[in-house]
């Protein structure tokens, strides 16, 4: 997926448990193969699951999730898998990785995404993790600041350009450039996971039970959780998701522009690595740019 990637085998996973965590090491590791795009996980025994960045940009996500997630875990209605160990880098590989619980549940379907009482409950979840004191908290990433920053409105122009073959570039441009104009954020920084789409979601019974990758989490505008109306819902669901989140008008608009830029950057990257992504992409901004962007 990546070009400066760093391979990742069972061999090399055994390894590291038996010089750093030998208590594990006898236990049985099976790769996962649906495992994101910036860690290889491998489960290990029935509770554990063992998480390795395989990109640069990865490491230092599992010192973050020590620190931050036993404090937002208090306030959320639903499970997150918080490091319980710490890998140390090694002469064969270069990054801080972890082993963390496995959780129960199964990402939802695109149609289970629909969900209405889906929608609801995430949007709960957006509620009640707000709800968290963000004191000490910063923007940790590229996501939750301001839609002015110019690294971002010249990485999102340069992203329409170049997939201007897949979606109606110059439409999606209007969104972004609507979503700038709005007022900004001027409430307190809230917490925010920044990446909920339906692969980082678990659930069980039709219920959402678990909260995954935590690698774009961070503190500050939280018109960025709004990005999974349209990288993941359909019209309905979108509807209860509104409601329940209940943003300002102007956050709406923020919202929109965030998922106009997260799906634009990650067009022309996974173009030919990931086209599901790639596809899922492609499909957020098509909803954005379906007319309901104009409305209310």
């Amino acid at each position: 997926m990546h070009q400066n990637e760093i391979p990742v085998d069972e061999t090399l996973v055994q390894r590291l448990l038996a010089n750093q965590f030998p208590e594990w090491s006898g236990l049985p590791l099976v790769r996962v193969l649906e495992s994101g795009t910036d860690h290889a996980l491998f489960r290990l025994g029935d509770a554990l699951v063992v998480r390795l960045p395989i990109i640069d940009w990865a490491d230092g996500q599992a010192r973050l999730e020590a620190t931050w997630l036993p404090r937002l875990a208090s306030y959320v209605p639903v499970a997150l898998s918080i490091p319980v160990a710490l890998g140390a880098p090694a002469d064969d590989y270069p990054f801080t990785w972890s082993v963390n619980p496995w959780l129960p549940g199964t990402p939802p379907t695109a149609e289970e995404m629909d969900d209405r009482r889906l929608a609801g409950e995430l949007a709960g979840f957006v509620r009640a993790l707000q709800g968290c004191d963000a004191t000490g908290a910063s923007l940790f990433g590229s996501r939750g600041g301001s839609l002015a920053n110019p690294d971002r409105d010249e990485a999102t122009r340069d992203s329409l350009r170049r997939c201007s073959d897949l979606v109606d570039a110059d439409a999606a441009l209007g969104v972004w450039e609507d979503a700038q104009a709005a007022p900004p954020w001027d409430g307190p920084a809230t917490w925010f996971h920044g990446d909920l789409q339906r692969g980082n979601l678990l659930i069980q019974d039709g219920h959402l039970t678990g909260i995954l990758d935590w690698g774009t989490f961070g503190a500050g505008d939280p018109a960025v959780e709004l990005a999974v109306c349209w990288n993941s819902m359909g019209r309905e669901a979108r509807t209860v998701f509104r409601d329940v989140f209940a943003p300002d008008e102007a956050t709406w608009r923020r919202g929109r522009g965030w998922a106009v830029s997260i799906a634009a950057m990650e067009i022309p990257y996974y173009r030919d690595s990931v086209p599901a992504f790639r596809d899922r992409s492609v499909r957020a901004i098509e909803r954005v740019l379906a007319g309901e962007w104009r409305q209310r």
